[in-house]
């Protein structure tokens, strides 16, 4: 649907730009209406304006608040020129149609960067523009709305080639760019009114990236001693809680070492010290520099162990008075008091190409617990294959863990095939001298073919769980029939990159 433009409305901040633009309209003998600073500037080209103040019979007042906000103004923005009752009337009330709105906004952002005064701020917070802007782009079957100086060229080519005519898809194309102007506009004073709590960091992933964090650590941790987080705590950090939020604090007592992301120790046992021994026993040289978490209380006694080591970060939901004694004796350890899990993101978002993926957290540990091997697991060998199952959710695929009475004994993770990441877990069970005779194993997807599950049982296990699925499930299932191995299929594949 082609509309002809007969009068536009000019009000800008900016000016430069706007000349090439102007003197087309006059070509084109297209009305102007302005007020101002822009109707002066184009006086001054020589370029015949009507006043706003002549539709609203109003001068501008409040120190310029208010100058364009009247129905004769908007009125003639708004009215559909497709309903006859629209048209009676703005001919009842004299209010003249305008076809093509130019409007920029005031410079928020930069009076921001400028300032700290208040009074300066507010005051370059626009409401004629942004509800003048928002009223052309509504009514894009009938206006051309134009919210940018970086579009003056794309109108200038419009006026010039199509002699002041547009499409409804130019115009609806010029709408979602003002839309989109004026939600970037009110979410920086948003911003200035509601500040989003945001950190610079030493430096990214590596010395010579520049980073931020965005966001309010204090609504998770209180932190107790130490340096500043670093981007790479941060992420381990981040893997750590994600981790120890699948243990309830009531259900045990469950000790992780988080080394890049990965679990490389981890165990359930009575009391934290316990759980901290068999944590670190599961692969004592990853443990180096790793981020520690446990869900219980930190005593003075497994304070003095952890102490011992090199690590990075203590996560924990308290700590004794004795055991922060200990532990703060080193000034850059890092020691966060993890105190609400309910502030973690609920749909986790990750940058990539030129957008956003996001999805909601993988919560949860089985959709369903069905025994296919040649026997049914014991009660022990349950036990350690739910615990197996999370910790290999926390895991990067391809991932294997190898669990024995509720202790990381072996573990596979990023690795390019199942079969390398579980010879991977079998050669760091041999390293810490693990007996992987009564051990079980979980895997983060399907196995394809029964290789893995043969390898398994030969090192000595004999209980098994994966999410199933596949067509090629049958074959690793015909296996455990045959040698009486048991077999759990959970429905629910756990990938992680």
């Amino acid at each position: 649907m082609q509309k002809k433009i007969q009068s536009a409305l000019i009000s800008v901040f900016y000016k430069d730009g706007l000349e090439p633009i102007a003197r087309k309209l006059k070509e084109l003998g297209i009305t102007i209406y302005s007020t101002g600073g822009t109707q002066k500037f184009l006086e001054d080209l020589g370029i015949a304006c009507v006043a706003v103040e002549s539709l609203t019979t109003y001068p501008s007042i409040l120190g310029g608040r208010v100058k364009t906000l009247h129905p004769a103004v908007f009125g003639g923005i708004l009215g559909r020129r497709y309903e006859a009752q629209d048209l009676a009337e703005m001919k009842e009330y004299q209010i003249p149609e305008i076809d093509l709105v130019i409007v920029d906004l005031y410079p928020f952002e930069e009076t921001l960067k400028n300032t700290n005064e208040e009074k300066l701020i507010i005051e370059k917070i626009d409401i004629g523009g942004p509800s003048m802007i928002r009223a052309a782009a509504k009514n894009f079957r009938d206006i051309t709305v134009i919210a940018a100086k970086e579009d003056y060229a794309s109108l200038e080519n419009l006026l010039t080639t199509q002699r002041g005519e547009t499409s409804i898809e130019q115009r609806k194309s010029y709408a979602a760019k003002a839309f989109e102007v004026v939600m970037k506009y009110d979410i920086a004073i948003s911003n200035y009114f509601n500040p989003v709590q945001q950190q610079v960091l030493r430096y990214g992933e590596n010395p010579h990236q520049q980073a931020v964090f965005h966001g309010d650590l204090t609504a998770l941790f209180t932190q107790l001693n130490g340096k500043e987080l670093s981007y790479n705590n941060l992420v381990d950090v981040d893997a750590a809680v994600a981790l120890i939020s699948e243990f309830p604090v009531k259900d045990s007592v469950v000790f992780a070492v988080i080394k890049h992301t990965n679990v490389c120790g981890i165990a359930s046992r009575a009391t934290t010290r316990e759980g901290w021994d068999a944590a670190i026993a599961g692969d004592p040289e990853s443990a180096f520099g790793g981020v520690l978490v446990c869900n219980h209380t930190i005593d003075k006694a497994t304070a003095e162990a952890i102490s011992e080591i090199f690590f990075e970060v203590l996560i924990a939901p308290s700590f004794d008075a004795d055991a922060l004694e200990v532990l703060k004796s080193k000034k850059n350890r890092i020691l966060l008091q993890f105190s609400n899990n309910t502030a973690l993101l609920k749909s986790p978002s990750k940058s990539l190409l030129n957008g956003v993926l996001e999805q909601d957290a993988d919560t949860g540990n089985f959709s369903k617990w069905e025994e296919v091997g040649g026997r049914v697991t014991t009660e022990a060998e349950k036990e350690d294959l739910i615990f197996g199952n999370l910790v290999c959710k926390h895991l990067k695929s391809n991932a294997i863990a190898l669990i024995k009475n509720k202790q990381l004994v072996g573990k596979g993770c990023g690795q390019t095939s199942r079969i390398d990441a579980l010879r991977q877990a079998i050669e760091k069970s041999k390293q810490f001298r693990f007996d992987l005779k009564g051990a079980v194993l979980a895997s983060d997807a399907f196995f394809p073919f029964n290789d893995c599950v043969q390898i398994a049982h030969e090192a000595g296990i004999e209980a098994f769980i994966q999410p199933g699925g596949s067509v090629r499930d049958k074959d690793s299932v015909a296996y455990c029939v045959e040698k009486g191995l048991a077999m759990v299929m959970t429905g629910m594949r756990h990938f992680r990159h």
